[in-house]
């Protein structure tokens, strides 16, 4: 464990078996698991096609969990608004492709969602220099995004170093996230490299013991 800093865990709700979604949802909440992640996909930005804003309004009443909702979608101001509707805690868009993020940053906050941006593996971080003090999390993927069950790409943990530095040095707010390739053998490097929330997938949703894998993945239990 680094220090006595707490992690949290995102359970991906992409691993999960899609038609017992509510049961993932409930397993979640009793495992330990700290937020819902629901990846949402368009088969344009990403190949995979998930699901939309009714899966979001159907599960709101299942947790008090926040819903952290990450669109993998191109133009996603057009669909914010039902995601915000649909009960998002948090909304996380992708820098990639969105010539106007300051724009959809402010859309977010004024349907009262907490506003995320998330980088793929070849954008760097200073691509955020202009928006990290408006946001409440960075969302850094460690995989290629479109599909479950890769590698991480362990030179992506050096964007996680320069967002912890850059947020200490300049007093910013935001949460970061770690999502792609996290399991039992690479989360300790994420830790280690400043994050503070732990998206897992297929991890997860196939361990044996899904509480034992909570812990693990926070560093409070060894294997």
């Amino acid at each position: 464990m680094t220090g006595s800093k707490s992690f949290l865990v995102a359970p991906s709700l992409l691993s999960a078996d899609f038609s017992r979604m509510g049961e993932a949802v409930r397993a979640v909440e009793s495992s330990g698991g700290d937020w819902i992640h629901l990846d949402v996909m368009d088969g344009s930005f990403v190949p995979d096609i998930t699901f939309g804003p009714k899966m979001v309004a159907d599960l709101r009443p299942l947790t008090k969990l926040p819903l952290d909702v990450h669109l993998m979608i191109d133009a996603p101001d057009r669909l914010i608004p039902a995601f915000a509707k649909a009960g998002s805690d948090h909304i996380i868009f992708h820098f990639e492709g969105n010539v106007h993020v300051n724009r959809i940053i402010r859309l977010v906050q004024s349907l009262g969602a907490k506003v995320g941006v998330a980088i793929v593996p070849s954008t760097p971080v200073h691509a955020l220099s202009e928006v990290l003090g408006l946001l409440d999390i960075v969302l850094v993927m460690t995989v290629n995004p479109g599909l479950g069950g890769q590698e991480l790409i362990p030179e992506c943990l050096e964007k996680v170093r320069a967002l912890e530095t850059a947020r200490s040095e300049r007093r910013y707010r935001y949460l970061i996230l770690v999502d792609g390739g996290i399991n039992r053998q690479t989360a300790r490097a994420v830790r280690d490299a400043g994050t503070d929330v732990l998206v897992t997938g297929s991890s997860y949703f196939s361990a044996r013991d899904r509480r034992e894998e909570v812990l693990f993945l926070k560093g409070t239990r060894e294997a």
